[in-house]
């Protein structure tokens, strides 16, 4: 095992509200793009068998064997792993003959396995390499961009990606701090940004170095510069009346998701002054959530970091 034999621990979210909104039955193809530690795939095959079959994609191998010593219990006939990117979501399916689907899972973000591995340079709380590399065969890692990135470039990766009100004055530290030679761990980065945002900040709200290390992932990964594209691929694969979840975790991911749900959701784009439709467009999907699906106050009580969690769901018109 790539991580070890460490237990690939991510608790599914919204599992149950998952399974309500995605309604897998027996017999039917379903797709899971981010197996993570398979707990929501696991779920997802139960409610398909006998007779159905899912398709579980993740960039990250340890998640893929993961998924795999998770899911055999049910029979190996039964589900198909792919190690690749969501992003490949047609063609890998084309590599496996599987033309559409009936239920598609997107759950977004890191998993609780990677922030808590410290080797992966995910988390501000461990001193690891720069890495954040969900898929490790990733030519990009934290590293490259921290150390070789302009100070307009690092500018912009933490002010659009992190959303961080100091991202400006935090490249400046880094770009200073790095004519002292490379910054080659966690621990340093953090230190930079500690130094960098006033004291009187750092001590409200959440760790200074968050919104940081969520867009130096983000930007590693290109996390949201292929959600769009692969939520339409989606749309696109799923069988009339079949359904797409998606789990997002932070503003930027929703705020894409609900956009290309609009946009699929939308009808005629005429003038309202025109007497006939001559766009000829028809909405492609009906939105099901109106407003985002949270968790409840027993599963954040039992499962902090499910707090961010927002489901948003569609289903194919014919």
């Amino acid at each position: 095992m790539n991580y070890k034999g460490q237990e690939f621990k991510h608790v599914p979210v919204l599992l149950q509200e998952v399974v309500k909104y995605l309604q897998p039955q027996p017999g039917k193809v379903v797709i899971d793009c981010t197996a993570g530690g398979g707990g929501h795939s696991r779920e997802l095959l139960t409610h398909v068998l006998p007779g159905g079959k899912l398709i579980a994609f993740d960039q990250d191998m340890d998640a893929i064997e993961a998924a795999g010593n998770r899911l055999q219990a049910l029979g190996k006939e039964n589900y198909i792993l792919i190690h690749s990117s969501f992003i490949n979501l047609r063609s890998e399916l084309k590599k496996i003959g599987v033309s559409s689907a009936d239920c598609i899972l997107f759950d977004l973000g890191v998993s609780s396995y990677q922030l808590d591995q410290g080797e992966r340079g995910f988390s501000y709380q461990y001193d690891a390499p720069l890495d954040m590399r969900m898929d490790r065969r990733g030519a990009t890692t934290a590293f490259d961009l921290v150390n070789n990135e302009s100070e307009k470039e690092l500018t912009r990766i933490i002010k659009d990606y992190g959303e961080e009100r100091w991202a400006k004055r935090i490249a400046e530290f880094i770009i200073a701090e790095r004519t002292n030679g490379p910054l080659e761990t966690t621990g340093q980065l953090v230190d930079v940004i500690k130094k960098a945002i006033p004291h009187k900040v750092r001590r409200e709200g959440p760790h200074p170095a968050k919104r940081t290390f969520q867009a130096l992932r983000i930007a590693v990964n290109k996390e949201l510069d292929i959600l769009k594209d692969a939520l339409i691929q989606a749309i696109d694969v799923l069988n009339p009346g079949g359904r797409l979840a998606v789990i997002t975790f932070h503003s930027l991911e929703d705020r894409i998701t609900k956009n290309v749900f609009q946009e699929k959701a939308q009808g005629c784009i005429c003038p309202k002054d025109f007497p006939v439709c001559v766009c000829k467009r028809k909405p492609s999907v009906k939105i099901l959530t109106t407003k985002p699906i949270l968790p409840g106050e027993e599963e954040l009580k039992s499962n902090p970091r499910s707090r961010s969690a927002k489901l948003r769901v569609v289903k194919k018109l014919a």
